[in-house]
């Protein structure tokens, strides 16, 4: 911190105290455990002793200041001193005495003592190991701190340990005054907003061009409408010009759902002139033009039958000429006025349902079902507008052609699901027979449809699996809405039948209703036949990877889906061949001509520990495939990050983070994942990341993004910063 973010700093903790500390100015354990915001009451405890100088049993706003001012301002020394003091389970000096007395600390830490802050360590960041590994943390982190192998760990051996580990040190300097978590200081800086940069112009060059266009387009209609009308005054033009746009745009909306034509496209040179990549952005822009138009349109229509209900001028009143057919108003037996009505009511629905907090929240059937209102949206256009027939006649007719394909490839031969596994955090993984004309690429989604599930219900899932896996198609679904939900809890119902002391009984009551199951059966594992449909495959923008030099893929949770499918598919171009006499090994690259990848960085963020077990044994055989360096560094390199691990520069995780990194050097393995790659606590500095990136000189920087959307705009604002494509799973 410089020394401005210092004295604010300060300031927000004295307020911070004022507030916690009641009428005696003091603040106990409790409130001290309240104000830490820690988990794990240990380090609590810990940081309180040392700061109550006078050991009173409580501390006062001065003894805090004093305390946080010698950690801020005081030399590396004292802060080694205060983390061992912390470790010192035994010490009995308090921070300001150890300070003010010059006291060399006499203590030492012993094995148990160092087990207990480890223990407490895990516990902080929600990281579950077996006793076992535990024991060999403890003993990785003492065996290597105790040079003179007396039993225990004196502060000069800590401090010399430590030096061994330049990141920590570093860390040290910023992580003392890390506790009382400050206000974020960034937030108050100005910045220049990123819509205004020259880089945020130049990666979105192709989406801001179309904007420009389809917004020129929409003013020129406006303008030519209102011209061709402007006989029956103003607010006539304006519902006339905002229904001319309206024509327009409730078929343009149609045209970027059209996925078949766009994943063809997405092979072809439209791809680097138009912003395929983003049809559903450009989708939910026009849905809102739809809505602003559409609320014009009637406004405008509104005031004119105002005018027209004047008592000197007018035969019908306003409700009249709303919600009746006698004016005789549209081209059907006078419907235009009902039919609008209607369609207003039907589009605001359909946006408020369409809403990211709907579709996010767990609500996904209510935006599933309320946009299939768009085929009434559609027949009460014909029914209201005269010319809208002609807008929509021949994207109509390729959105029903679509549509019957869809249907007829989605039921051709037998698709089942054959095997089930239930994975941790409520992923379902789906193993489903893959029929011989399907083909798709890495990235590639599809529609599911499971009648014992829901019979009508159709839900868009990346495929996991790659295109080179020719028997079976995978697919990993999360449980965050209604459908998937269900569909966990019935093969968990399933299990836990077949599982079960009457499970024979249970077997043949329900023969009749449920899908057969076979014996093969073990904790969260099952082979299955239940019949399933399948419609895709669709393109992502995961496609362009092949055509990258350097990609940089990003999957954050269950993000990582489509990632999976394109690592294997990677390796399997590249799969390492061996002599069978010998035994030299080489490369064999099978690349087509599409493929120019040098370098590929894979980022996958988990909250948890349990969720790094979806996919671990695919990363494990990914990282046996390169277990040799190749001569250029490797081709494949994987960066793990657990979000709720306490992050290296937090003093409390020091210890543990020193430890987990001594025993995956001994077992050349993580204790987190069981993989060779360490997994880095916290969350990615994506400055550091991009900026190690883009100093490796492997060509052009592609970044390929699944996962949150709040995490998106910071990732994206990072690539336009350093200049890198920055490419979004949207569908």
């Amino acid at each position: 911190m410089s020394l401005d973010e210092d004295a604010r700093w300060l300031e927000w903790v004295t307020k911070q105290f004022e507030t916690i500390a009641g009428e005696d100015k003091e603040i106990d354990l409790e409130e001290f455990k309240t104000a830490l915001k820690v988990k794990e009451s240990f380090f609590a405890e810990r940081f309180f002793a040392l700061f109550d100088s006078d050991g009173s049993g409580s501390i006062s706003l001065d003894e805090l200041l004093k305390a946080l001012d010698l950690l801020i301002h005081g030399n590396e020394t004292d802060k080694l001193r205060f983390l061992f003091q912390v470790y010192d389970v035994d010490g009995q000096h308090s921070l300001m005495h150890q300070h003010l007395q010059h006291l060399q600390q006499d203590g030492s830490i012993d094995p148990d003592e160092l087990k207990t802050v480890l223990k407490s360590c895990l516990r902080e960041s929600a990281i579950s190991l077996p006793e076992e590994k535990l024991d060999d943390l403890t003993l990785a982190l003492f065996e290597s701190a105790d040079k003179d192998n007396s039993g225990s760990i004196t502060f000069e051996e800590l401090k010399a340990e430590l030096e061994t580990f330049p990141e920590v040190m570093e860390n040290l300097t910023i992580s003392a005054a890390n506790w009382l978590k400050p206000p974020d200081l960034d937030q108050k800086k100005r910045h220049t907003p990123r819509y205004l940069t020259r880089a945020y112009w130049q990666n979105n060059s192709r989406k801001l061009l179309f904007l420009a266009v389809y917004s020129l387009l929409n003013l020129l209609l406006f303008i030519v409408a209102m011209l061709r009308h402007s006989y029956g005054g103003p607010w006539f033009m304006v519902a006339k010009g905002c229904g001319q746009c309206l024509n327009f745009n409730c078929t343009f909306v149609m045209v970027l759902m059209l996925r078949r034509c766009l994943t063809w496209l997405r092979a072809t040179w439209v791809v680097r002139v138009f912003p395929l990549d983003q049809n559903i952005l450009l989708h939910q822009i026009v849905g809102c033009a739809i809505l602003g138009f559409t609320l014009v349109h009637t406004a405008a229509h509104a005031f004119n039958f105002g005018i027209s209900t004047h008592p000197q001028s007018g035969e019908y009143s306003l409700w009249e000429y709303l919600l009746t057919t006698r004016p005789g108003i549209g081209w059907v037996k006078g419907t235009a006025s009902l039919t609008g009505v209607v369609l207003q009511v039907l589009i605001c629905l359909m946006v408020l349902c369409s809403s990211t907090f709907v579709r996010r929240s767990g609500h996904f059937e209510v935006f599933y079902w309320s946009h299939l209102s768009y085929v009434w949206v559609w027949i009460l256009l014909i029914i209201h507008c005269a010319n809208f027939w002609k807008w929509f006649v021949v994207p109509g007719l390729v959105f029903v052609l679509e549509k019957i394909v869809g249907i007829a490839v989605s039921h051709m031969g037998g698709l089942y699901i054959v095997e089930v596994n239930l994975l941790p955090s409520k992923v379902t993984h789906l193993v489903i027979k893959r029929p011989q004309f399907f083909q798709f690429k890495p990235g590639d989604y599809v529609f599911i449809n499971i009648p014992v599930i829901a019979k009508y219900e159709w839900h868009p899932f990346t495929i996991s699996s790659a295109p080179e896996q020719s028997d079976t198609l995978w697919l990993h679904i999360r449980s965050l809405g209604q459908w998937t939900t269900r569909l966990y809890e019935y093969f968990r119902e399933l299990e836990s039948e077949a599982l079960g002391p009457n499970r024979l009984a249970t077997s043949l009551r329900k023969r009749r209703q449920l899908p057969r199951v076979s014996a093969k059966l073990t904790e969260n594992h099952r082979f299955c036949n239940i019949k399933c449909y399948v419609d895709g495959p669709y393109g992502t923008p995961t496609r362009q990877i092949f055509a990258s030099e350097h990609a940089v893929l990003i999957g954050a949770g269950i993000g990582i889906t489509p990632f999976a499918s394109i690592l294997q598919s990677i390796m399997y171009r590249m799969r390492k061949q061996n002599c069978p006499s010998c035994k030299y090994s080489w490369c064999e690259n099978i690349k087509d001509s599409e493929m120019k990848l040098r370098k590929v960085d894979f980022i996958w963020i988990n909250r948890d520990q349990k969720s790094f077990e979806w996919f671990v044994s695919l990363l494990t055989k990914l990282e046996m495939d390169q277990a040799d360096e190749e001569p250029e560094g490797r081709f494949l390199e994987m960066h793990m990050y657990m979000t709720s691990a306490l992050s290296k520069n937090d003093m409390k995780a020091i210890g543990l983070q020193m430890a987990l990194d001594l025993l995956a050097k001994k077992e050349k393995r993580d204790s987190i994942t069981g993989l060779r790659t360490r997994t880095q606590p916290g969350r990615p500095e994506w400055g550091k990341v991009f900026q190690k990136v883009s100093e490796e000189n492997k060509g052009k920087v592609h970044v390929f993004y699944c996962g949150a959307p709040a995490l998106a705009k910071v990732i994206k604002a990072q690539c336009e910063h350093f200049g890198f494509n920055f490419y979004k799973e949207n569908f």
